[in-house]
């Protein structure tokens, strides 16, 4: 019996050494794999995780994923650059037009407030007597009545050039002038019949036609005193044709 336990102590004490002995063993293998490895004061102490196992293909369906297919690569065409050939430009060369002159504007009559009408004297020269027209402004008017009544007044004022003279008496006035469709109507004071001989009866009586026809030389005058015709005129009795004209004057009374 003594043998047995023996032999069960002798056993027991070699497995407590054999173990004993592995732990050191594998201590030091530990710390010569730590010492050796050159990461090893840089990862982390925490237990390193096993990789998770993939399934194997029997336990994992088979997952087909679908892929397009590849879209087609379009080639650019090569384009050839069209060069435009520069088209000869005939120059044009425009004829001058003839340009006709045009023939200078008269000017406008500048428009005053009055009118010019002629007033006539005599003038004595080797025994006879010359009409002389002398322009005298007047006050314009609408009608030419107005006009011939303004040269009549100037008229029987007498002239102001000593140069020429009137025979119309002093004193004599216009009753009334009218301008008609058939001539000029005068009608003069009692003051133009007296006094004077042929001579002066005859530049009298042309004064007064002269001056009723200084608008329209053409127009014939009829000649009235005090509102009668004048028929003779002066002691002589030189006769008065109604109505007288400028032409009738003339021929009958030659100055």
């Amino acid at each position: 019996m003594k043998d047995g336990q023996e032999v069960r102590r002798v056993s027991t004490a070699v497995i407590a050494g054999v173990c004993g002995f592995a732990l050191v063993a594998g201590g030091g293998i530990a710390w010569w794999t730590a010492n050796r490895s050159p990461t090893a004061g840089t990862q982390s102490s925490a237990p390193t995780t096993a990789p998770a196992l993939s399934p194997s293909a029997v336990e994992s369906p088979a997952v087909i994923i679908p892929v397009p297919p590849p879209a087609p690569v379009q080639v650019p065409q090569a384009v050839t650059p069209q060069v435009q050939t520069p088209q000869a430009v005939t120059p044009q060369v425009q004829t001058p037009l003839a340009v006709t002159p045009k023939p200078p504007q008269p000017k406008p009559l500048e428009q005053t407030d009055t009118e010019t009408v002629q007033v006539y004297w005599v003038k004595g020269a080797s025994g006879k007597f010359e009409a002389v027209p002398t322009k005298v402004a007047v006050k314009q008017a609408d009608k030419p009545d107005a006009a011939l009544e303004a040269a009549f007044n100037s008229l029987l004022a007498g002239p102001n050039d000593p140069t020429v003279s009137s025979e119309i008496p002093k004193g004599t006035k216009l009753r009334s002038l009218s301008v008609k469709n058939d001539g000029v109507y005068v009608d003069l004071s009692a003051e133009f019949t007296s006094g004077g001989g042929s001579n002066s009866m005859t530049g009298r009586l042309g004064q007064v036609i002269y001056t009723a026809t200084s608008l329209k030389p053409n127009m014939k005058v009829w000649i009235s005193v005090e509102g009668k015709p004048l028929e003779l005129l002066g002691g002589e009795g030189l006769e008065v044709a109604q109505p007288s004209t400028r032409q009738s004057f003339d021929k009958n009374f030659p100055l």
